[in-house]
């Protein structure tokens, strides 16, 4: 753990999901191998399959619609739509086939194993402070195990411009009824959480456990307030006394 400035009394934190509370990296690759065993499937066989053909559509679509940058969700579904159609499907049948494509995404986008220190650390906090989640994902966090430890949880595109805009930030602001600068906010990203939350007057606490040098890091606009390595220790800086299950991750 490295401490970089002097905390501000803490009274509630908010978490990014993904690669923070487990690592998102295996799931999402699953997600784009499932998505494209179905779309071999559906497609007849006279119609080939580029991948790199796909995710240039997305990045053009992006450039025409910035909002969907941040809406990933939608962002999936108009990717599919629009292919599809390009490849000769009537536009019904593309709509149809694209909520599909969408459903398979869901289905695998929420088979994820949380590692027991997530579930002793959220816990824990959760007995102390209230806790919301900030996501720029889609993952559903009462499918796989962890709604019951925030008091609400807000996505990118649903509720808001994704992080590192200010939108998630101050709804959670406005849930807590509390004072910026007495929320922390926990993420692995530089930019999105920690520029993300600083920007907005929030504490930050980078998570990380990917061994990275901020020194080597583009674009770092704000050192953290605190960096960690391992989410249990969290409750050291917190202030709450480590129980007996958490000292085994120390």
């Amino acid at each position: 753990m490295r401490i970089y400035s002097q905390l501000m009394p803490i009274r509630a934190l908010t978490f990014d999901i993904d690669d923070t509370l487990y690592d998102s990296r295996p799931v999402i690759s699953r997600v784009e191998q499932a998505v494209i065993l179905w779309l071999l499937k559906i497609l007849p066989s006279h119609l080939t399959f580029d991948v790199n053909s796909w995710l240039k559509l997305q990045q053009q679509l992006v450039t025409i619609d910035p909002m969907l940058k941040h809406d990933i969700r939608e962002r999936r579904r108009k990717t599919l739509k629009i292919g599809l159609m390009q490849l000769g499907f009537r536009l019904n049948e593309a709509e149809v086939l694209a909520q599909q494509g969408i459903d398979v995404v869901i289905e695998m986008r929420n088979q994820i194993d949380i590692p027991d220190e997530t579930h002793i650390v959220l816990k824990e906090l959760s007995a102390h402070f209230p806790l919301i989640g900030l996501t720029n994902g889609d993952v559903d966090v009462d499918k796989i195990g962890l709604s019951q430890y925030f008091v609400e949880v807000y996505y990118a595109g649903r509720d808001g411009l994704s992080k590192p805009e200010p939108d998630l930030f101050n709804l959670a602001k406005q849930k807590f009824q509390l004072p910026a600068e007495n929320i922390l906010h926990v993420g692995d990203h530089l930019k999105v959480d920690v520029h993300g939350a600083k920007q907005c007057g929030f504490q930050a606490c980078w998570f990380n456990d990917q061994k990275q040098q901020i020194p080597q890091e583009p674009k770092v606009n704000n050192l953290p307030d605190v960096e960690i390595t391992q989410l249990s220790q969290l409750l050291e800086v917190v202030g709450i006394e480590h129980s007996t299950d958490i000292k085994t991750y120390s």
